[in-house]
């Protein structure tokens, strides 16, 4: 099996990779095919084209994509919808051209409209109106899932895709200002309980819901459904309503996440909150009874997952930290 991983330096592809090396190394017959961005511009169609003639891959995991926070979607968003729909086009289509008969597309919970029922089921699709601070990149990763299920359609292909929660783990983005919640609170108390500080003070209320998926249970899920059987695959999904919600289907509000970051970390001090700032959706849980239902379900906790996570960020160095 000759396996190409698209974004292989990502969190979730690297982790992706991890997995199947691990496999790999275990004895299993495969091969592996990566490629840096500077080695092959996926929003280059003639370099894609031209790459997938010559590997010939049995299999393609699409996990590369221009990902940001709120700031970086709202200051770059024609980057963020042009970029990622070349992405997308580019390697559903030519793996498709090239033979390709089994593909896994990566996409985000942010496809799903801003007021949608809870937990998020995978019919919400398409039924409202998107978050608009990222709906740039929501449409995006809508239209892979589309592309995929567009080729199975008219060319009886078995492309798929996978709908993540909020992911957090080793590859993380610690960024000061624009990593996401998680890898940002880890930072903020990090540095809190090394310089001695008595408070922190988080933005919004604290109130609202958020799930968290840990990226080693991410790939573990990504590989599940890939590799899954054509028959469970399908009794389990419609031809145009394809897609599967990955998340641990449990969530905890703000405040409690950065109690237990504070924990893990060792931060002694307040936690405040700051409701002048915005809380944004109040809610956002996955429905993972489909992937449930096929046989999957997370594994790693999330007190474990950031005990995990705060000793990679730790042991490394400040560039892989990007400060």
């Amino acid at each position: 099996m000759k396996i190409y991983i698209a974004g292989h330096r990502g969190m979730v592809g690297g982790a992706i990779l991890r997995r199947l090396q691990a496999r790999k190394d275990a004895g299993e017959d495969l091969e592996l095919i990566t490629r840096t961005s500077s080695e092959l511009d996926l929003t280059n169609q003639a370099d894609v084209a031209a790459f997938m003639a010559e590997q010939k891959p049995d299999a393609v995991i699409l996990a590369a994509a221009k990902v940001g926070g709120i700031h970086a979607n709202n200051t770059y968003p024609a980057d963020f919808i042009y970029e990622n729909l070349m992405i997308e086009c580019n390697v559903i289509h030519q793996a498709f051209a090239n033979g390709v008969t089994r593909l896994l597309q990566l996409g985000s919970s942010c496809i799903y409209p801003k007021a949608v029922p809870q937990p998020m089921r995978e019919d919400a699709l398409l039924t409202g109106t998107l978050e608009p601070t990222n709906e740039p990149y929501a449409v995006a990763k809508i239209a892979g899932i589309k592309l995929c299920e567009s080729y199975n359609r008219q060319h009886g292909v078995d492309y798929r895709s996978v709908m993540p929660t909020n992911l957090y783990g080793p590859g993380d983005n610690f960024h000061p200002e624009n990593s996401h919640v998680l890898p940002a609170l880890i930072r903020r108390f990090h540095e809190a309980a090394r310089d001695g500080l008595d408070e922190v003070t988080i933005w919004g209320s604290g109130k609202p819901m958020r799930e968290f998926l840990h990226v080693d249970d991410m790939a573990e899920a990504s590989l599940f459904v890939m590799e899954l059987d054509k028959a469970t695959y399908d009794a389990n999904t419609e031809p145009m309503l394809s897609h599967i919600n990955v998340g641990s289907g449990t969530d905890l509000s703000i405040l409690e996440l950065a109690q237990l970051v504070a924990r893990v970390t060792g931060f002694k001090g307040r936690i405040t909150t700051d409701p002048s700032k915005p809380d944004g959706t109040m809610r956002k849980l996955m429905d993972v009874s489909r992937l449930a239902d096929m046989g999957w379900t997370a594994t790693v906790g999330l007190e474990e997952g950031i005990e995990g996570t705060y000793r990679w960020f730790l042991d490394q160095d400040s560039s892989a930290i990007r400060t």
